[in-house]
């Protein structure tokens, strides 16, 4: 029983670590805007307020209570009023919607790029797509992005403003969230989670590579009191996910909290993505030792049909009663895979895989590209936001090492710490590297499967952690 619960025991380990890192970022941040509070504040009691005798100062303050502001206290009661369980307690008749999944409004204040400028966002453009094509760096995303960095900044073309084709792509597609939570739902028809049941103590890898995602958050709140940067503490958390190396969460919460730097997450994190197996290899063998990378694991137990269709079920409740906020990547996910895994809508299944995902992708990476003017590219930011996120990212995958090191010790050797690499979703890709480099310490070491296991985890951890975020911050 221990085993099939271990991965929501590693789940809410995650969030509590999260609790610490986002305490501390609060007491260094910029203060959300008004018009970025929502209806959370009145259902769950609890007004956040700026101080204004410090301008990066942020305050959560209880309407009756001794908490102090800012603290870790304040911070959990914020997260427990927004879990399913107090909701479905405490929530009467007629009782306001916490929160909404309709894309903030952006002020469109920035005045327009010189012709040169747009010129050379459509050398990026073409760099993009030429990065695709030739070096296949993951060119489902990057082909229409590339592509449409080059439409978007056509002098006189209008395709991304009010009126033209790619805005409304964005505006249908993703300022709706329906695009990334169509893919999400895609992934889960694709994902196969019995190395994960199989496995549950992987769990653990895939939450340890969130390590970055928090830890980026800190960082970007520092270059912002130190380097001159301007990121708010919504811009910070919307720059850490990048860590999780998941596209779609990425382009989630950013639309959520910081839609103004959406086109350079997305970029940075679908690039990160394709540059896998360039970024993730040195840091592998830096941590490593030859020996450990050489282990062989144990074949894992074959799991049963029904185990398959139980477990997005169980996710699904989990997220519902301890994170709703999570719910609608959660819920896509779960529902992709019962999907796949019931067997008896195997047309819905191949749809999901195929077709709409296919589709979706083509909107979703148009879409983004309006994003990426030359009004909104062409700053320091941007560089900040790409340095930051190969920072992320660097340090997700270390921490998966190192976590895995510890679970080589701990299990007597029978775990290859190297699949802890695997643990940042960017799935199947990370674990298809981690196996590469088993083979290479020794050519009869099989990773795929194990590695599997914390890949489709750090799927699950990295939307809990865009929940937390969300839930605190939105």
């Amino acid at each position: 029983m221990f085993r099939r619960t271990l991965p929501y025991i590693v789940a809410l380990a995650v969030v509590a670590i999260l609790f610490v890192s986002i305490s501390f970022a609060r007491s260094g941040a910029p203060s959300p805007g008004i018009a970025q509070r929502s209806a959370l504040e009145e259902a769950t009691g609890i007004v956040q307020e700026e101080d204004l005798g410090d301008p990066l100062a942020g305050a959560i303050v209880e309407h009756a209570g001794t908490t102090a502001p800012g603290s870790l206290g304040s911070l959990i009661t914020t997260l427990a009023k927004t879990t399913g369980i107090y909701q479905f307690i405490t929530r009467k008749d007629g009782d306001p919607e916490p929160a909404t999944m309709h894309m903030p409004e952006v002020k469109e204040d920035r005045e327009s790029a010189a012709g040169w400028k747009r010129l050379i966002m459509i050398v990026i453009g073409c760099l993009l797509v030429y990065l695709a094509i030739a070096k296949k760096f993951e060119p489902l995303l990057l082909i229409p992005i590339g592509f449409g960095t080059i439409l978007t900044n056509i002098p006189m073309g209008g395709l991304a403003l009010e009126g033209g084709l790619l805005r409304y792509f964005f505006d249908v597609g993703i300022a709706t969230e329906v695009c990334p939570l169509l893919i999400f739902m895609g992934i889960g028809a694709l994902t196969d989670f019995g190395p994960l049941i199989a496995s549950p103590k992987t769990a653990l890898l895939g939450a340890a590579a969130q390590f970055g995602v928090f830890t980026t958050v800190i960082g970007a709140l520092l270059l912002t009191k130190y380097a001159g940067f301007a990121f708010t503490l919504q811009d910070a958390c919307s720059i850490g996910i990048i860590g999780g190396a998941d596209g779609p969460t990425s382009i989630f919460l950013s639309s959520q909290l910081s839609p103004n730097l959406m086109g350079a997450i997305a970029v940075a994190a679908y690039s990160y993505m394709a540059l896998v197996p360039l970024i993730q290899p040195p840091i592998i063998r830096l941590l490593t030792t030859k020996a450990e990378r050489s282990i062989v694991m144990q074949q894992m137990r074959p799991v049963s049909k029904l185990e398959k269709v139980i477990f997005p079920l169980i996710i699904l409740f989990a997220c519902i009663a301890l994170l709703p906020t999570a719910a609608p990547l959660m819920g896509m996910l779960a529902f992709g895979n019962l999907l796949r895994e019931s067997g008896v809508v195997e047309r819905l299944s191949k749809t999901a895989q195929n077709e709409l995902i296919n589709i979706v992708t083509i909107v979703l990476g148009l879409g983004v590209a309006t994003k990426l003017s030359a009004e909104r590219f062409l700053h320091l930011e941007t560089l900040g936001i790409l340095t930051l996120g190969l920072v992320a990212f660097s340090i997700s995958t270390a921490a998966g090492v190192i976590f895995g090191k510890i679970m080589c010790r701990t299990s007597g050797g029978r775990i290859n710490p190297i699949i802890g690499a695997a643990g940042v979703s960017a799935v199947p890709m990370a674990a298809r590297v981690a196996a590469v480099e088993g083979q290479k310490a020794n050519p009869a070491n099989y990773l795929l499967m194990h590695a599997m296991g914390p890949n489709v985890a750090g799927v699950i951890g990295t939307a809990v952690a865009a929940g937390v975020l969300l839930a605190v911050f939105r």
